[in-house]
């Protein structure tokens, strides 16, 4: 996998930006992603020193329309740490 194909986009939440202080930021990724490809593929991206990734699954929910169940995609998001000094610019507005 192409390392610009594994970060899919940043994730903007109220959670997302208060980790913000502590250097750390949120990416949805590729389903097929590994930890390694997400460090490449940010340092590759953004310029910037990855030291930690932690990677999260959320599974998509069930909703019903009438008599017709539908469940919702699955997400795997990154969360990852940089190391300090080091800001992300597309977090920040800019």
């Amino acid at each position: 996998m192409h390392p610009l194909e594994v970060l899919v986009r940043p994730v903007v939440t109220e959670k997302s930006t208060l980790l913000q202080e502590k250097d750390k930021y949120v990416f949805e990724i590729a389903s097929k992603a590994n930890k390694a490809q997400v460090r490449e593929a940010v340092q590759l991206a953004y310029n910037v020193k990855v030291t930690g990734v932690n990677i999260v699954k959320n599974r998509g929910k069930m909703k019903r329309f009438g008599r017709r169940i539908v469940r919702s995609r699955d997400v795997k998001k990154a969360i990852v740490t940089l190391q300090s000094g080091d800001r992300i610019r597309i977090f920040e507005g800019a």
